[in-house]
């Protein structure tokens, strides 16, 4: 695996893709983002367009790693927030980790790649842990 490669780091709570809200225009019915998940793929984008700068987008086949780093509940003991903090102890609530790799493909299309069906494989670390600083870490790599 070689090739460029991008890390994106969007600061503050990760937030999943919700489901999609419907409404009707002219007697139509309408789907359209939660509020919340919009406001995060904005976000996200604006981020992954700042870390882009003038490069082109990436080219071909690509890799995707996804960590999603979410708050530390505060209902955890010192014994807990230890476990949490080595990666003993990992989120196994909702949201589903396949919601936050739709937000994070969604935000990085046409910004980063020009389209998710370019993403073919992911790599490590993957996955959602609890930290003191919540974040989602998004790395692309092209695949030569």
């Amino acid at each position: 695996m070689s090739g460029r490669s991008i890390t994106i780091v969007v600061a503050g709570d990760p937030v999943a893709q919700g489901r999609p809200r419907m409404t009707t225009v002219n007697g139509s019915a309408r789907a359209y983002d939660p509020p919340r998940s919009r406001d995060w793929k904005q976000y996200a984008r604006l981020v992954a367009q700042e870390e882009m700068k003038d490069q082109e987008l990436f080219q071909g086949q690509l890799s995707l790693s996804l960590r999603v780093f979410r708050n530390m509940p505060a209902s955890f003991s010192l014994r807990r927030r230890a476990s949490a903090r080595s990666g003993r102890i990992m989120p196994t609530t909702r949201p589903d980790l396949d919601n936050y790799v739709k937000a994070a493909l969604d935000a990085l299309n046409g910004v980063v790649f020009k389209d998710d069906s370019q993403i073919v494989n992911f790599h490590e670390p993957f996955g959602k842990w609890y930290s003191d600083k919540p974040r989602v870490e998004i790395e692309v790599k092209e695949l030569t």
